[in-house]
């Protein structure tokens, strides 16, 4: 990798998802580390060359650092940070495996995942942890179905018109998602889908917790007895008091600061 390609990976956070000083600031700390883990594994093991000799890394420990921070950030497979890299993916699979330990010991760790199969068990989650739940419909382009199919129209989205499929995904108060649904046409209304996945019967009957949502499931807290919370809906169509706008619209970016948390989350 070239040295602008480098600088354009390091000087852009949302690619390693941490800023240039702090990069400096891993190279500078685990690089020896790195180096010294390298020279005690070729110096215990019987060689023909003497320690030094033989062909050279093709990929220089910064380059392992920012190819093993992209692989935590965004999931790429190796095989990608080989296109990207232009190493071997032999290469990419070592790099990862003896820099993510030396991350790990600095602290820069991933929480380990949790398997919640069903809504009823991330309910269950979120009034065991006492977390705000946040619930969002996200659509996925998908092809158009071909001409003269039936039920071609139950694909388009009633927002953008697009040829879609919908999942519904639980996190958590911090992000974290908990559950991603099996999709939907992309026709289906935010509240019917939630309905359809028995989010009003568990909350409604089942283990108190509190699920911020979006207006397009407004309806949702009367049949729940508040557990679902949305957007104030909007009580003056026409001639609005000033007084009124104004704590609309408070109340509205209120909500929204507080579930922006599942914007920021992908199905896959």
């Amino acid at each position: 990798m070239g040295n602008a390609t480098r600088a354009v990976i390091i000087g852009n956070r949302r690619i390693t998802g941490l800023p240039a000083d702090v990069i400096a600031e891993l190279v500078a700390e685990i690089g020896p580390l790195w180096h010294e883990r390298r020279q005690v594994r070729l110096a215990s093991r019987q060689r023909r060359r003497a320690v030094g000799g033989g062909a050279k890394h093709q990929l220089v420990f910064v380059d392992r650092l920012l190819a093993t921070l992209a692989h935590l950030r965004h999931g790429a497979t190796h095989d990608v940070l080989v296109c990207w890299f232009e190493v071997d993916r032999s290469t990419i699979t070592r790099a990862v495996g003896e820099v993510r330990p030396l991350l790990a010991g600095r602290g820069c760790t991933i929480s380990p995942g949790m398997r919640l199969r069903s809504p009823a068990q991330a309910v269950d989650h979120l009034s065991a942890t006492g977390k705000t739940g946040i619930i969002d419909d996200t659509g996925i382009q998908v092809r158009r179905p071909a001409a003269g199919r039936k039920g071609t129209d139950k694909f388009i989205t009633g927002k953008n018109k697009q040829n879609a499929v919908k999942s519904m995904v639980v996190t958590d108060e911090d992000g974290r998602v908990l559950f991603c649904s099996p999709t939907k046409p992309g026709s289906c209304a935010d509240i019917t889908h939630a309905r359809q996945l028995g989010l009003a019967e568990l909350l409604a009957d089942g283990p108190a917790a509190e699920i911020l949502a979006d207006a397009g499931c407004q309806g949702l807290g009367t049949q729940t007895g508040g557990s679902v919370v949305t957007p104030p809906h909007r009580k003056f169509k026409r001639n609005t008091p000033d007084w009124y706008e104004e704590m609309y619209e408070r109340q509205r970016k209120a909500h929204s600061s507080r579930r922006i948390r599942v914007e920021h989350t992908s199905p896959t």
